[in-house]
């Protein structure tokens, strides 16, 4: 067997990894050379624990190759991404380029998995575009079971955490959506060989939407606990310790406010599902409002702290500790703490200095003043410390370094 990864980010190349550790001939393809030719030397361009070891062992046993080009596979998993465009409209473009490039190598047989987390449909729509360019194969048709077919399609969305990558791949439950059971049936024996978990059998389309409702479940009470730290600030109330206490009760469990919602998943997931039925989501609509709000919130928190600054903003230098989306991973996708930071970049401060102990460079869009620097000298220098990302780091701080600054902490560490 051949499996072929389209697409070596954060999900593809974990997946290719793990699938190789089985003894799979696994080909990972991607657009960017730079990354085909990390892949190839055995090391990684991504922060995932572990994750090096086994790229290194895939390379090195012959069963895990990267290329620029798609080859000729038995499977074909597609993990590429799925952002959105102006108005929060899906943008489907880099799995149709990823699906017309494959179809020119499939063979009757082939099974094709999309894991990239799509508005429902696309499945269907990848099928479509298929058909387009290999007329001379037949399809499976949503609803037919007895359907005959030369291709089998399924989709089987990831379900991972990042830095517990390699351990959710293989532990946590998958759906797999077959446009029909047979096509199911078929991803099933593939992903048997590495999960050692369940594996739920169902269509295309509820697992589509099975995963867009998972990471619309999360953001939802995410902005309940976002929305609970404005009605807090407003009211003069401690939201930490407030959420603490309240979750003392038995059925009750908050989740902690930050300054915002980031990540591939939960940050664009609820807008497919609006983009998809506006009128009926509207709660899912209102939760993205609110975490998407957050940020402004924690900008006018910044104003605050710079006027109790003894200087004035043009002699003031200020500190961002954190930018990836979540803690302790190098990961800045719809990052919050990130468009806070390129904020702050404009805000006439004499220094804006960012502590972010996961990346070694900065990012496009801060100006040459602002630096990438080291937690001590941040410290050392600054009189605004801005929390952004709860890394372990910052949580080990002593707080008697930090006596004579200005604070805003957006995580509640140091509340």
């Amino acid at each position: 067997m051949i499996v072929s990864v389209v697409g070596l980010g954060y999900i593809g190349l974990p997946t290719a990894a793990v699938l190789a550790s089985k003894g799979i001939t696994v080909v990972g393809v991607d657009v960017n050379q730079t990354t085909v030719n990390i892949i190839n030397q055995g090391k990684i361009h991504i922060v995932e624990p572990e994750l090096d070891i086994l790229v290194k062992n895939g390379v090195r046993t012959g069963h895990l190759t990267a290329s620029i080009k798609i080859k000729k596979a038995n499977v074909f998993m597609i993990a590429v991404p799925t952002p959105f465009k102006e108005n929060h409209v899906p943008d489907l473009s880099y799995i149709e380029s990823a699906v017309r490039s494959i179809s020119s190598v499939l063979e009757k047989g082939n099974l094709v998995i999309l894991e990239s987390t799509s508005p429902v449909g696309t499945t269907e729509k990848m099928m479509e575009w298929m058909k387009e360019e290999r007329p001379d194969l037949t399809f499976p048709v949503f609803g037919h079971s007895n359907s005959k077919h030369d291709i089998s399609i399924a989709h089987c969305p990831e379900r991972v955490l990042p830095g517990r990558v390699l351990h959710e791949l293989k532990n946590n439950n998958r759906i797999i959506g077959g446009v029909t059971s047979q096509c199911g049936e078929h991803a099933r024996d593939l992903y048997k060989k590495f999960v050692n978990a369940d594996c739920l059998i169902t269509d295309c389309r509820t697992a589509e939407l099975s995963k867009l409702v998972e990471n619309s479940f999360r953001d939802v009470n995410i902005a309940f606990a976002n929305e609970l730290s404005l009605i807090c600030d407003k009211l003069d109330v401690n939201v930490w310790e407030m959420i603490k206490l309240s979750n003392h009760h038995p059925r009750v469990n908050i989740l902690q406010p930050g300054p915002g919602v980031g990540g591939h998943c939960i940050a664009v997931d609820p807008w497919f599902i609006v983009n998809s039925a506006p009128n009926e989501a509207k709660l899912i609509h209102a939760a993205r409002i609110v975490n998407d709000s957050k940020p402004s919130f924690i900008i006018k928190k910044i104003e605050q702290a710079a006027k109790l600054v003894n200087k004035k903003r043009s002699e003031t230098k200020i500190a961002c500790f954190g930018l990836s989306f979540k803690p302790n991973i190098d990961d800045l996708r719809e990052s919050p703490a990130l468009n806070i930071a390129k904020k702050i970049n404009t805000m006439n401060f004499n220094k804006v200095l960012i502590v972010e102990p996961h990346i070694t460079q900065l990012p496009d869009g801060f100006n040459e003043s602002t630096k990438l620097v080291s937690l001590e000298k941040a410290i050392e220098i600054v009189d605004i410390v801005v929390l952004l990302v709860d890394h372990k780091q910052f949580i080990d701080i002593d707080l008697n370094l930090l006596s004579e600054k200005q604070i805003v902490d957006s995580r509640g560490i140091w509340s």
